[in-house]
């Protein structure tokens, strides 16, 4: 059994959990509080706040694009806190801009059209990829990586907390050191604590097919693959991509880290 991913217990963001808990291959444990995953915290209730301030954050990083927070609003977090906007986006993969209104038209041939055939599927996994080949998305994993390195409690997310924060997630965990069943099992863990969004679509008023949008709302071991396909290619090893790729030193996030 999996000793990690702990839920924080917030009622506005089921999916915000932490990494502490999983032991790495050598046995060593990842220290908890430390480095901690969610979703969007712009609806966090006051006991929500109350729990974060618990935590000792010094940081909260948030990967949303400016298109997201417009829509959606800024983080609440608590007082003192430090709240840094790495949006991880590009005109060319902007999933919120290009997806939105497909989940509201009408136009039911249209979400065929970009969704169906495998459609859906590759948007996602070349999203994956784009993460590890682009310079724009590696700069806020980078910055990510650093923080966490310094050992500071560090909270990291994006709109639902299972894309770039689960590719995030996956980088830590991986340089740490925990076996890659655990990493993805953390990164999959998504689809349970996620499973109440893709009801939404599920209501006799939805105006799409669940079928078309489900791999746009969950996450699959495909993904994930893709991204560490990605930094085989382009890297060679999971270890050069960190070094090259992120400029970030895995001693020191290890010494930060692990107990």
């Amino acid at each position: 059994m999996v000793d990690g991913g702990a839920s924080l217990g917030l009622e506005k963001a089921p999916n915000a959990r932490d990494l502490g808990g999983y032991r790495t291959r050598s046995g060593r444990r990842v220290r908890p509080g430390r480095a901690l995953r969610a979703e969007a915290l712009n609806q966090l209730t006051d006991d929500d706040l109350g729990i974060l301030e618990g935590l000792g954050l010094r940081s909260v990083v948030d990967f949303r694009g400016p298109g997201e927070t417009a829509y959606s609003g800024f983080d609440r977090v608590p007082a003192g806190v430090e709240s840094l906007e790495l949006p991880v986006f590009a005109a060319d993969h902007d999933i919120y801009v290009t997806l939105a209104p497909l989940f509201t038209t009408d136009d039911h041939d249209l979400q065929r059209r970009v969704l169906g055939d495998g459609g859906a599927e590759k948007i996602m996994t070349e999203m994956y990829r784009w993460f590890v080949n682009d310079p724009l998305p590696r700069d806020a994993f980078a910055t990510t990586f650093r923080l966490l390195s310094e050992g500071e409690p560090v909270m990291f997310h994006c709109t639902a907390g299972k894309d770039r924060t689960g590719w995030m997630a996956a980088i830590v965990l991986t340089a740490l050191d925990v076996p890659v069943e655990t990493v993805y099992n953390d990164y999959l863990l998504t689809n349970l604590r996620q499973a109440p969004l893709i009801d939404m679509f599920r209501g006799p008023d939805s105006k799409i097919d669940v079928a078309l949008v489900e791999p746009l709302l969950d996450v699959r071991q495909g993904y994930l693959d893709a991204a560490f396909d990605e930094v085989g290619r382009r890297f060679g090893s999971f270890e050069t991509f960190v070094k090259d790729g992120l400029g970030g030193d895995i001693t020191a996030l290890r010494g930060a880290l692990l107990e």
